[in-house]
């Protein structure tokens, strides 16, 4: 609400900027518990690149979210009390007032993703919104637990007993594609010991890892997670 639109205007206008008016330069508004920033950015060239010494980090798709992150991370986490925590979602960049509406509903799904993650200051950025990330936040709660638990809690109360490390092996072998050479590179270990790992897996879950439907279900669960 209002703490984070004082934040966004102390962060995002900088003293320097030029502009005759800081209105000119950046126009931020609280609508109910958000604060929206308008945020104008450097002409672009005819060939796409920015121009200009403020150009840097800012190509014609607009804001970067993972830089705008870096660049707000420390000064917004200065100004948040205890438990507290601010979500940021970037837009892509728009090039007329009837953009606008769009924009703003880019950057609202995008701070939902954002909202997804751990951390006090979180931002996620348009690109992601083509992503499978931008469904998760949607799931409810209750229905991300049971999902998890099932897939996740069988491997790791074996973890616990046997100290196997099967999810970090069900993890690496995912990452690889389901290369066993690949993963057993990752991992330091004998093809035939990623398989017995793997096998144990596909046992404890009832799930088989040769199957895309059943790896795309340990992926959500471990995202999730």
């Amino acid at each position: 609400g209002q703490a984070a639109r004082a934040l966004l205007e102390e962060i995002l206008v900088a003293p320097d900027a030029p502009g005759p008016e800081v209105a000119d330069r950046i126009a931020v508004a609280r609508l109910g518990e958000e604060a929206v920033a308008l945020v104008p950015l450097p002409a672009v060239a005819a060939d796409g690149a920015p121009t200009g010494d403020d150009a840097a980090g800012q190509g014609p798709e607009g804001l970067v979210a993972e830089e705008l992150l870096d660049t707000v991370r420390l000064p917004l986490s200065a100004g948040l009390g205890d438990g507290d925590r601010i979500t940021l979602g970037v837009s892509a960049v728009v090039h007329s007032a009837e953009g606008l509406r769009g924009a703003l509903e880019e950057a609202r799904h995008a701070r939902r993703v954002a909202a997804a993650r751990p951390g006090s200051v979180c931002a996620a950025g348009h690109q992601e919104l083509a992503s499978h990330v931008l469904l998760l936040p949607f799931v409810p709660d209750d229905v991300r637990r049971a999902f998890t638990a099932r897939l996740l809690d069988p491997l790791r109360d074996y973890d616990r007993r046997h100290r196997a490390e099967l999810v970090p092996t069900l993890e690496a072998f995912l990452d690889s594609d389901g290369s066993w050479t690949r993963c057993a590179a990752r991992l330091h270990l004998h093809v035939n010991t990623l398989r017995y790992r793997v096998g144990r897996i596909e046992q404890l879950t009832g799930r088989d890892l040769s199957r895309l439907e059943d790896k795309l279900d340990f992926f959500l669960a471990l995202r999730m997670s």
